[in-house]
């Protein structure tokens, strides 16, 4: 009569359930690194975006009123008179006149818009006919704002370079400088995200220039 195989009814052992468990913890540790990783790096991309995106549009509001300064519509039937195209000229902050046609009230408007930074913020007030106004900031977290001014002192039309400027010069280029963080930074990536910085260029082609 044949004898029976004897089953194997041994179990693992306590250390190989241990050699197991290290094993599989080390692998979900390092999982959970590569998801910590991905998700921080999935934060500054969108932070960064983000504080792009802002700093543009802060941007091109600034320079579309710019572009603007000193602008006289010269119609029959307006009474809007545009002194100087830009005035009280400081490192960070700036004041531009120009003539708004309003399309909704069917008149003409002498619009003066200032720029400047308040303690992280950059502020733009417009004030409609020296009456109504309005103030708003377009961008928190703000660490520079900055106009350098180009001038045209042999008044040929063009920059002279060269020349610092000094109240009463006519001012023909506006360089701005605006750098600025996000909003609200996870100090895990704080120093992950860098400052971000944009520099625009703007030639004053209006008249109506300061002098």
């Amino acid at each position: 009569m044949k004898k029976m195989k004897r089953l194997n009814r041994k179990g693992v052992t306590l250390i190989e359930l241990l050699i197991a468990l290290v094993i599989c913890g080390m692998v979900a540790a390092g999982i959970y690194q590569v998801f910590i990783a991905q998700s921080k790096a999935y934060t500054v991309q969108d932070q960064v975006i983000e504080v792009q995106q802002s700093v543009r549009s802060a941007m091109e509001i600034m320079l579309r009123d710019l572009r603007m300064a000193g602008f006289d519509n010269d119609s029959i039937l307006s009474t809007v008179t545009i002194p100087s195209a830009v005035a009280n000229l400081k490192d960070n902050d700036i004041t531009v006149n120009y003539e708004y046609y309003d399309k909704t009230l069917a008149q003409y408007q002498k619009h003066t818009v200032r720029y400047w930074r308040d303690g992280s913020r950059l502020m733009r007030k417009l004030t409609v006919d020296d009456g109504a106004y309005k103030e708003e900031p377009l961008l928190e977290n703000v660490e520079n704002l900055n106009f350098t001014y180009g001038v045209d002192v042999n008044e040929d039309g063009a920059l002279d370079s060269g020349i610092t400027f000094e109240p009463g010069m006519k001012v023909v280029v506006v360089r701005v400088t605006l750098t600025a963080r996000p909003v609200q930074i996870n100090p895990d990536t704080n120093k992950m995200i860098s400052p971000r910085t944009l520099i625009s260029n703007v030639t004053l082609r209006n008249l109506c220039m300061i002098k």
